[in-house]
C-alpha cells in the first residue's frame, strides 16, 4: 500500500476512464488503423515469400556492393543463406515485414514532425519532453496500450515500435533542417523562393544526409523491439526467441538470437551505406 492510497486509487481511477474513453469514443479510427497496418504486413509479407530465396539473396548481394563493397555484398548474402539453412526463412520474412511496416510510418510521420518542429520553437519545446518521455520509458510500458487498444498480433507489436523507434527520425529531422547554412536560405529567399519552395529545393536536399542517418537509428530500433514485441504475439524472429525461452531450448534460441544479428548488421550497414552515399553527393554538390 502506498503512502497516500486515496490519491493513488481516485489517479487510477481517472486514468481508466480516460483510457476507456478514447477506446470507446475512437473506436472506428483504432479499426482503421488495425486494418491498414495488417494489410500492410501481410503485402510485404507476401511479397517477400513471393521471391525465390535465391533472388532474395541475389538482391541482399547487390545492396551491400553498391552500398558498401564486394566483400560485404557476399557476408550479407551468406548471413541470408545461414538463416535460410536454420529453417527460420518464413519468421525473417516477417520480421522484415513488421520493421518494414513500422519504419514506414515512423518516416511518414516523423520527418514532417521534425520539419515543423524546426520551424516552431514552441512546437519544439512542447515535444522534446513527450519525446524524451518516448525515449525513456522502459519499452514493456508500450506493450499495454498495445495490447488494449489493438489486441495481441503483429499490429500491436507494430504500434508499440512506433511509438519507441519515432524519435530518432524527429529529432534528426530537426536537427538537420535547423543545421542548413543560413547563408544559403537567405539566397534563396532573395531569388524569390518561397517558404515551401525553399524547405523542398534547399534544405531538404541538404539535410538529407543527417535525416538518412536519423532513418537508420529508427530502424534499428525498430530491430531492437523484434523479442519485446513477440511478447503480444508478433510473429517472426522474436516469437522464436520466446519460444526457446519457454522450452529453454538452446539451439533455437541459439538460432534465433544469431539471426537477429545477422538481419541487425546487414540494415545497419546497408542503411549507412545509404547515408554515406548522400553524404557523398551533398559535398560534391
Amino acid at each position: 500500500m502506498g503512502i497516500f492510497p486515496d490519491i493513488e486509487f481516485e489517479a487510477g481511477k481517472y486514468v481508466d476512464q480516460a483510457v476507456s474513453f478514447i477506446d470507446s469514443t475512437f473506436e472506428a479510427f483504432f479499426d482503421f488503423i488495425f486494418f491498414i497496418a495488417s494489410r500492410s504486413i501481410n503485402l510485404i509479407t507476401d511479397a517477400l515469400m513471393f521471391l525465390p530465396w535465391w533472388l532474395f539473396i541475389i538482391i541482399i548481394i547487390a545492396l551491400g556492393w553498391y552500398f558498401k563493397s564486394a566483400f560485404s555484398g557476399i557476408l550479407y548474402g551468406a548471413f541470408i543463406f545461414i538463416i535460410g539453412t536454420f529453417g527460420l526463412w518464413e519468421d525473417m520474412m516477417i520480421t522484415i515485414s513488421i520493421i518494414l511496416t513500422a519504419v514506414i510510418i515512423c518516416l511518414l510521420i516523423g520527418i514532417p514532425i521534425g520539419v515543423a518542429m524546426s520551424f516552431s520553437k514552441l512546437f519544439s519545446t512542447i515535444a522534446r519532453p513527450v519525446l524524451d518521455a518516448m525515449q525513456t520509458m522502459p519499452s514493456f510500458v508500450y506493450l499495454i496500450p498495445a495490447i488494449f487498444f489493438f489486441g495481441l498480433g503483429n499490429v500491436s507489436a507494430i504500434f508499440a515500435t512506433l511509438i519507441y523507434a519515432l524519435p530518432p527520425v524527429i529529432r534528426l529531422t530537426e536537427l538537420a533542417i535547423r543545421g542548413v547554412d543560413k547563408e544559403i536560405i537567405e539566397s534563396a529567399h532573395s531569388f524569390g523562393s518561397s517558404k515551401w519552395q525553399t524547405l523542398k529545393k534547399v534544405q531538404l536536399p541538404q539535410a538529407t544526409p543527417t535525416i538518412m542517418a536519423g532513418v537508420n537509428q529508427t530502424t534499428m530500433m525498430a530491430l531492437s523491439m523484434v523479442v519485446i514485441a513477440s511478447m503480444v504475439g508478433a510473429s517472426g524472429l522474436g516469437e522464436q526467441v520466446l519460444v526457446s525461452i519457454n522450452r529453454i531450448d538452446i539451439a533455437l534460441g541459439f538460432e534465433a538470437g544469431i539471426s537477429i544479428v545477422f538481419l541487425a548488421v546487414i540494415i545497419d550497414r546497408i542503411t549507412n551505406g545509404v547515408a554515406q552515399k548522400f553524404q557523398r553527393q551533398g559535398d560534391r554538390a
